[in-house]
């Protein structure tokens, strides 16, 4: 009896690991039933209003950090 209360820490580890592979791999299995995933819906024209406006945002703020002058052709070598 004191040999088998031994062994019990010793046989832990690669039971413990097996029980988890196996759980991991039914999961795997569990999910491949699903579908794909899929690709988003067409944007609403809410949407594509909401872009134009924000695209041309951006390009107005952009024409504003743009510098005026480009400093480096002033510069002689």
């Amino acid at each position: 009896m004191d040999q088998l209360l031994y062994l019990l820490p010793v046989l832990a580890c690669p039971i413990g690991m097996g029980l988890m592979m196996w759980f991991m791999m039914r999961s795997r299995q569990s999910n491949a039933g699903q579908p794909p995933h899929t690709t988003p819906a067409a944007p609403t024209a809410e949407q594509e209003q909401e872009l134009a406006r924000l695209r041309k945002e951006v390009e107005a703020l952009r024409g504003e950090s743009a510098p005026k002058t480009d400093l480096r052709k002033d510069r002689t070598p």
